[in-house]
């Protein structure tokens, strides 16, 4: 008589399966300096760039919009001051917010330590010219 391993075992696997593999890849991340502080774009592929972007203390981003892309945030260090169209609210490490195609935003640190988010863009088109600056403390256009 025969019997099957797996009915009277049903958590072992009767099939085999590949080790994992794991590869190691080096890349230089870039820091590009901003007056409110920095970002690094972390990873971009067809439809989407990570970004992990910091705040000083005391400084914002423009109030802007994007036409071409949605943004998704995550606070990974300190408190952020978010507004979303007429909406301002703070998020701290672990809180995120949607942010749709055409909605006004804004990223602030009303804080004395400084603020870290990584953001997620999604679009077809994902480049540094697709900002609309509505008021900016720095004079750009």
């Amino acid at each position: 008589m025969r019997v099957s391993i797996a009915g009277i075992f049903p958590f072992i696997s009767t099939h085999y399966e590949a080790p994992m593999q794991t590869t190691t890849r080096t890349e230089t991340i870039e820091r590009t300096q901003r007056p409110w502080g920095w970002y690094e774009s972390v990873s971009e592929v067809d439809g989407n760039k990570i970004k992990r972007i910091g705040v000083l203390p005391g400084q914002q981003l423009s109030l802007q919009k994007h036409h071409q892309r949605s943004e998704h945030w995550v606070v990974v260090k300190g408190t952020a001051r978010i507004t979303l169209d007429e909406r301002v609210f703070d998020l701290s490490v672990g809180g995120h917010c949607d942010i749709a195609v055409g909605q006004v935003h804004r990223l602030a640190n009303l804080t004395a330590e400084p603020v870290e988010i990584v953001e997620v863009q999604f679009g077809a088109y994902l480049g540094e010219d697709d900002i609309v600056r509505l008021q900016d403390d720095y004079g750009r256009q």
